[in-house]
């Protein structure tokens, strides 16, 4: 049986949702109505069949990553290439990456074929933005990322370097080797802040905890990308200098992706604790008040 994405617009006439099979993306532009019309068209486009394209190339997808592939889709070598710096340091393949390289490809398409004003594809929380000229867009931060409701909000400008935003954790859909609640990272593209996201938020952890309840990965979903590596299930009660101890560790992975050039900064949360790593104005804007017509949780 031939399968079709789901591809319309949602409530608010301004969003388009398009959905198949695990992909579930949002999508808003702003600009002249041809324009945004022009957008989504290549959008839909794009997406119809993607997928296929994904699954094609799974069982690579699914194996830890080299500096070498023999991946040929663009969305997949896209998801390489986005944890290829972390290779030779963690077990990683790229399926770290492929929901903000999703988003990307779509992005992309839709600039492709017509100027905005600005446009965002939001897959699951990670988001690729796409900013015109003293344009604003505001970025919703949960707590955890299986609730609702943004529990803070984060403005990125223009003339920011930052057009990818992810969220990873244990709540998350994918599964974490970590403790983390949470961890919000802001990169240069989509992709690799999905990467940085899961790294990240890997290392947020307290290995051997007794209150901390572990599976191996293919007991969950046995063709997990994770194979037999334990994946977190549950976190008792933690005292705060191990919640502090567990977030360091966290903080000091962010801390050398930064100095790398990797990311631009990160927000780790963990039972109600939070830290702020990248420049000095991220914990500035953090506290600022922001606009939240643009706001995505």
């Amino acid at each position: 049986m031939t399968r079709f994405p789901q591809i319309a617009l949602l409530s608010d006439g301004r969003r388009l949702h398009l959905q198949d099979g695990p992909i579930d993306l949002v999508v808003e532009a702003r600009g002249r109505t041809d324009d945004v019309r022009a957008a989504y068209e290549a959008a839909a486009r794009r997406f119809t069949g993607l997928l296929d394209e994904l699954c094609a190339e799974l069982p690579e997808l699914r194996t830890a990553a080299w500096k070498r592939t023999s991946l040929k889709g663009v969305v997949a070598r896209r998801m390489h290439a986005a944890v290829a710096s972390y290779a030779s340091d963690c077990f990683i393949t790229p399926m770290a990456a492929v929901a903000g390289s999703v988003a990307e490809e779509i992005l992309g398409a839709m600039l492709d074929v017509t100027s905005l004003d600005q446009a965002y594809v939001n897959n699951g929380g990670d988001i690729a933005l796409h900013l015109g000229n003293g344009e604003h867009f505001s970025v919703g931060l949960m707590d955890r990322p299986d609730r609702n409701g943004v529990m803070r909000t984060m403005r990125v400008d223009a003339d920011d370097p930052v057009r990818g935003i992810a969220t990873s954790g244990r709540h998350g859909r994918s599964f974490s080797l970590g403790i983390a609640d949470a961890v919000t990272v802001l990169a240069p593209t989509a992709s690799r802040a999905d990467a940085a996201a899961t790294v990240i938020a890997n290392a947020v952890d307290l290995p051997g905890h007794p209150a901390i309840i572990r599976a191996p990965a293919t007991e969950l979903q046995p063709d997990s990308d994770l194979g037999e590596r334990l994946v977190t299930r549950g976190v008792g009660e933690l005292s705060q200098s191990e919640i502090a101890a567990a977030l360091e560790c966290g903080a000091e992975c962010a801390r050398q992706l930064f100095d790398r050039g990797l990311i631009e900064g990160a927000v780790l949360q963990l039972c109600g604790d939070m830290l702020v790593i990248g420049p000095k104005d991220i914990e500035e804007r953090r506290s600022r008040p922001l606009v939240l017509e643009n706001a995505v949780a």
